[in-house]
């Protein structure tokens, strides 16, 4: 592992690329983050405080060592929700600014040849950061000032909207918001496969911003370590039809509980609500089998999927079967969430 303070700016300037891998969470924060973010900024831009204003770490991961000076794209494994805040605020300030420079080198067109976009580069590699999935198609939209598409990003579209009106509100005083972006800090830390491990270190991250849920663990935890391959196709296959089933608002909101109620049927013990993913590990190191590690985790996978549809036509009233549907609406209208685990396995 190797460690470095640098300016935030900087680091974007310099990089080629970062990229999100789909072991990661979608964009999640809210507005209470990006207020947060925005008071900071706001408020060390007009402190005329030089010495920078920390605001984390980002943490990325290739084949061998290396810093942001590289030409090789970034694996982010923490700090997306910092990288993408930034980005949307240095988007909405472009549209505002045009043409015009209140403060150095910040005009639209520095902020996205600089910042934002590889204006050489072609096709997606064109882009600083690529997002997973939907928010991937939602950031790049923003990017090139096209309209969001039809299966928009929520978080993306409403906090860039929030930060569009925030920066109309400042009208021609757009020195201090410049000067703060300029100011910012991280620590650029760069890990090398195979010596380091990201599950670990991704555990033990106590990052500013929004707490990871017990699914986010889950999710990286299944399948941060596996090689791209068996990335993709667990994820394509079983993780992502369960993100879109629940939806972007139930994902963040109910996966937890159904994996709560999950390990309750698998293991006949009931999780405490912070443990879900120590039970969930647990689980899964007597669930996988050395001898066939690949099929094993597999199965696991497909097993949570499974159950996962179960859960949806239960509890988000997606069960086609009318007797069924009324039934479970009755039992959602009287939360008897106690039930679940019953309901599972008998359906």
């Amino acid at each position: 592992m190797k460690a470095s303070e640098t300016s935030l700016l900087e680091f974007l300037r310099k990089a080629k690329q970062f990229e999100i891998p789909i072991y990661q969470r979608t964009y999640s924060w809210t507005e209470e983050q990006c207020r947060t973010l925005w008071s900071d900024i706001l408020r060390i831009g007009r402190s005329g405080d030089v010495g920078g204003h920390f605001i984390g770490s980002v943490v990325y991961i290739k084949d061998d060592i290396y810093h942001v000076s590289s030409q090789s794209p970034l694996l982010v494994i923490d700090g997306q929700q910092r990288l993408t805040t930034v980005m949307l605020i240095l988007e909405a300030l472009a549209r505002h600014l045009g043409p015009s420079e209140p403060y150095g080198d910040f005009s639209a067109e520095t902020i996205r040849g600089y910042y934002l976009r590889n204006p050489l580069a072609k096709g997606e590699r064109s882009f600083k950061l690529l997002l997973t999935q939907t928010d991937r198609k939602s950031l790049i939209a923003l990017m090139q000032q096209k309209p969001m598409p039809r299966d928009q990003s929520v978080r993306i579209e409403r906090n860039f909207g929030l930060f569009k009106e925030l920066i109309r509100n400042l009208k021609d005083d757009l020195v201090p918001l410049c000067k703060g972006l300029e100011q910012l800090m991280i620590v650029d830390i760069a890990l090398e496969r195979g010596q380091d491990s990201p599950q670990l270190i991704f555990e033990s991250m106590n990052s500013t911003g929004l707490e990871l849920t017990q699914a986010d663990l889950i999710r990286n935890y299944v399948l941060m370590d596996r090689e791209h391959c068996q990335q993709k196709e667990l994820y394509e296959q079983y993780w992502r039809p369960m993100e879109i089933a629940f939806g972007q608002r139930a994902y963040s909101a109910q996966f937890d509980n159904f994996m709560r109620h999950y390990l309750t049927v698998k293991t006949g013990n009931i999780p405490k609500f912070n443990a879900v993913y120590d039970a969930f590990k647990k689980h899964m190191r007597a669930s996988i089998v050395a001898e066939r590690e690949a099929e094993t985790l597999i199965e696991l996978v497909a097993d949570i999927h499974t159950f996962s549809e179960y859960y949806c036509r239960m509890h988000l009233g997606q069960e086609q079967d009318q007797e069924l549907r009324s039934v479970f609406d009755d039992l959602r209208e009287l939360w008897v969430d106690v039930s679940y685990p019953f309901l599972l396995e008998l359906y």
